[in-house]
């Protein structure tokens, strides 16, 4: 049963983000870490990884490899902060700080901040999206943030093609500390699947759907997850 709402979150997880850039661990990663704390973070990366590289794949012609460069490199130390962070925090503490990234993503997403690429906003994105991707799973805002008033197929191109780097440096930072190991692994194949099924809904319905209120819909999800998450540490 815990296997089935896992990969039914991670499914919608993969529906939203395949349609607006991000999203799927910020959906699924509060739920999953009350199901069982074992899927974060190391199995929710390996499920954004399989989303990653289809959506990739799909809009390779608008990867700005120039841009990301910068982001891939402020990524690297990010990677290794977050890494550590692991070490210093148990699993209340990071329930809770599980909690706060979502709640942050949110407020980011609904603030009217203006950013552009530039090589400085994508290295601190970089870098940020690694400290808190590699710690909670959710690294997405950050570059979701500097990239936002870019067009949608851009969007999405340059956030998958960075998740596939971004997921790979931290599955072998989380193996090096020792929270990607065989455990993880076979909590994660249901999770490839329902992120692959996502993806392929999505392809076939977003049509139906205004990007407006999935985005809504989504924020409207994290929120209450991410709120969750917070007041379970209190609890």
């Amino acid at each position: 049963m815990e296997i089935m709402i896992a990969a039914a979150v991670v499914f919608v997880g993969s529906y939203v983000q395949s349609s607006i850039g991000f999203g799927l661990a910020i959906i699924a990663a509060p739920t999953l870490f009350f199901i069982d704390p074992l899927y974060v973070p190391a199995p929710i990366t390996v499920a954004a990884l399989t989303l990653s590289l289809p959506n990739a794949a799909k809009h390779w012609h608008s990867i700005s490899f120039q841009g990301l460069k910068f982001a891939i490199l402020g990524r690297i130390p990010g990677t290794v902060c977050g890494g550590l962070l692991l070490f210093w925090i148990d699993q209340e503490q990071l329930a809770l700080w599980l909690g706060i990234s979502v709640l942050f993503a949110v407020l980011l997403s609904l603030g009217n901040v203006v950013l552009k690429p530039t090589p400085g906003a994508m290295l601190s994105a970089g870098f940020l999206s690694g400290f808190m991707g590699t710690s909670s799973s959710i690294g997405g805002p950050p570059m979701a943030l500097v990239l936002q008033h870019q067009g949608n197929d851009f969007i999405r191109a340059n956030l998958a093609a960075f998740f596939v780097v971004s997921c790979i440096m931290s599955l072998m930072m989380l193996a090096a500390v020792g929270l990607f190991g065989r455990a993880q692994i076979l909590v994660s194949l249901p999770l490839m699947p329902a992120a692959l099924l996502g993806y392929w809904v999505a392809m076939q319905t977003l049509h139906l759907i205004s990007h407006q209120t999935l985005r809504r819909a989504s924020l409207l999800l994290c929120a209450v997850a991410g709120s969750g998450a917070v007041a379970s540490y209190w609890v």
